[in-house]
This record gives C-alpha cells, structure tokens and sequence, in this order.
C-alpha cells in the first residue's frame, strides 16, 4: 500500500516513514503543497496524509483539486489546528478523517488502514477469494487455511493486484506502488518480473489456482 505524506515538518515526516515502512507501506514525502500537488497529480495513492498549514499554500486547496479530478485516493488532514471550522472544512471538502497533532503513530496506522479498508475493500479486514485469504489486520496470506510465506514486496504485490481486481495494472504502476519515489532509479523492470514469479510459484505450490495473468504488452490482472 502505497502512502502520501504532505507535511513540512520534516523531522515528524521522517518519523511518520520511518514508523508507516515498519507497517509495510510504501511512502513518498512532500515538504510543500506544490510538490504535493505535483505528487497527487502524477501518481495514485491508498492513502494520503495532508497538512492544512504549508509553507506555500493550504492544503485544503489540494483536497479540492484532488476531489475535484475524481480521484479515489484516501485523505486524513493532519494539522496543528484543531479548530472545529477547520475540521468541517476538511470533511467537506471529503477527507475521510482528521487527526490533530500531536498524535501517536500507531494511532496514525490504525487510521490510515481504516481509511485503506473503507477506501479498497468495502470495510472487510479479511479479504477471501475461494482457497486464498488476505488477513489485512494480521498481514497474511493463506490458502485453503495453510500459512504462506511472503515477503513483504510479494505481499503488497498481491494486495496492490487484488485492490484493483480484474482491471489491468502495468508494469510501471506496479513499480511506483511498491517502490514509491525510488521507481524511477531503477533500468527497467526486472525486480517486478522477480517478485511476481516469486509470488505466483508460492501460491501454486501451496494449491492456489493462479489467478494472476500476465498481459503480453501490458501488465498484469488479478483475476478470479
């Protein structure tokens, strides 16, 4: 799961990554709203954690934009003020949650993956596709109730795959989602093949039917 953090105060930036990374999500930093406009804009994100007050700009005006593009990432305003327009104001506008700082981290994940579990899968912390189970809360994978040993690059793979069930997702949205602002770094896309094999080979060895395609010239789907 990929995740956006908007906030110009980077030493709690750098204590939300390094805390939300533990959790296996894959983070991208934003120190100012036109870098975190520009993000939002070129990429799509499970979930976005946005500051109201930025050095040069509000980032209530990137919710609007973000809503106003249709986009379906979801957002938590995060923000020193805790005053009840600004909260109202940030619901409006169709933020998913409010926090106000300071705040504990773990109450940060714990929102963010409710937000994830509203946002992707209807509510569910348990995702079940015939023999195969998604345990969201427990970050396991199981079929016909037998553990199966992933990584946790295979284990986002596979979440990523099945949160855009039987939709087409290319090799360069897969790279972005699991390897965030480092994509780019890499020649081409042979981490991604290594995974997906990795992933795939685990999942029939334990009786699992491969519902992942590989779509000649495209990417892969999630298929059932």
């Amino acid at each position: 799961m990929k995740i956006l953090i908007v906030e110009d105060e980077k030493e709690l930036s750098k204590s939300m990554v390094t805390y939300l990374q533990r959790e296996n999500y894959t983070c991208d930093v934003a120190y100012n709203f036109n870098d975190g406009r520009s993000k939002m804009e070129s990429f799509d994100y499970d979930c976005i954690l946005l500051d109201i007050s930025l050095p040069d700009g509000n980032g209530l005006q990137i919710l609007k934009e973000l809503k106003g593009d249709d986009k379906l990432d979801g957002v938590i305003i995060i923000s020193a003020k805790n005053s009840l327009d600004d909260k109202i104001a940030g619901l409006n506008l169709g933020a998913d949650d409010y926090m106000a700082k300071p705040f504990h981290l773990s109450e940060l994940s714990a929102r963010i993956a409710a937000v994830i579990r509203r946002k992707r899968f209807q509510g569910s912390n348990v995702l079940v596709f015939n023999e195969l189970t998604i345990d969201l809360l427990a970050k396991t994978v199981s079929v016909s109730n037998k553990p199966v040993d992933v990584t946790r690059k295979e284990y986002d793979l596979l979440l990523y795959l099945v949160s855009n069930k039987n939709r087409v997702i290319s090799k360069n949205a897969i790279a972005e989602n699991i390897s965030g602002d480092n994509a780019d770094l890499y020649d081409n896309f042979d981490f991604i093949y290594a995974h997906m094999k990795n992933l795939k080979k685990k999942l029939t060895a334990a009786g699992c039917e491969d519902y992942i395609k590989s779509i000649y010239g495209m990417g892969y789907k999630f298929t059932i």
